[in-house]
């Protein structure tokens, strides 16, 4: 993802949310003090289908479901639930804010942990960050990358894990515990859903795929913020 392309989809999620972009880069500047250069040809999955697993309720089933896969990116707890089911998983994505000691471990075992810096994690990048194997840490941003700090795209854990995966030359995107109308989460969460779900149609836009989470759903999908035609 070219920052230039991104930036004006960034600068629509701001005003929608009311983030500051200052705040964003204060945290990114801080994960860049911790992060080491990061080869993303570590996740190298050209010609390979990858399953996006993000932490709905069917989770589980959808893993059971699908005939094959072979890399797996997982978002937050969905990294967790997925090892429970003994998948391995090949990268975690997350902004630290539920499962800290998941990333810690996997990052010791050797598993990418793709870290995000956001506004409002500084803390838990600060008291988390450095208690990792910073040699498997992809340091992301959703401001603009600097130095270890990349930025490949996506909002949310999960639609980042989408355009990271994109990003690494990923053959086939497949979505397992997806639920875009989750009715326990608040309001700011089904917003972010929200941007998600737009943000994922760009991707398939991008990528000239189209994604089963999303199907009967596009016709409702605000695209006023994408360039998409």
């Amino acid at each position: 993802m070219n920052f230039a392309e991104w930036e004006p989809v960034y600068e629509a999620v701001l005003a929608d949310f009311g983030f500051q972009r200052a705040a964003d880069e204060a945290v990114r500047d801080r994960l860049a003090e911790f992060a080491q250069p990061f080869d993303t040809a570590r996740l190298d999955v050209a010609g390979e289908p990858v399953v996006v697993a993000g932490a709905g309720p069917s989770l589980e089933s959808d893993l059971d479901e699908l005939d094959e896969f072979h890399r797996i990116f997982a978002a937050s707890t969905a990294a967790d639930r997925c090892l429970d089911c003994g998948v391995g998983v090949d990268c975690m994505v997350t902004d630290l804010d539920k499962n800290p000691e998941t990333a810690k471990r996997l990052s010791h075992d050797g598993t990418a942990v793709a870290v995000h810096a956001h506004g409002d994690n500084r803390d838990l990048v600060e008291r988390v960050v450095p208690d990792l194997d910073t040699r498997n840490v992809l340091a992301t941003t959703q401001a603009a990358p600097m130095e270890a700090v990349g930025n490949f795209g996506g909002f949310t854990d999960g639609d980042r894990a989408a355009f990271l995966a994109d990003h690494c030359g990923v053959s086939e995107l497949q979505f397992a515990g997806w639920d875009l109308d989750d009715d326990s989460v608040d309001a700011t969460k089904r917003r972010k859903l929200a941007w998600a779900e737009r943000l994922l149609y760009w991707l398939e836009q991008r990528r000239g795929e189209r994604f089963s989470v999303l199907d009967g759903r596009r016709e409702g999908i605000d695209t006023s913020a994408l360039p998409v035609g």
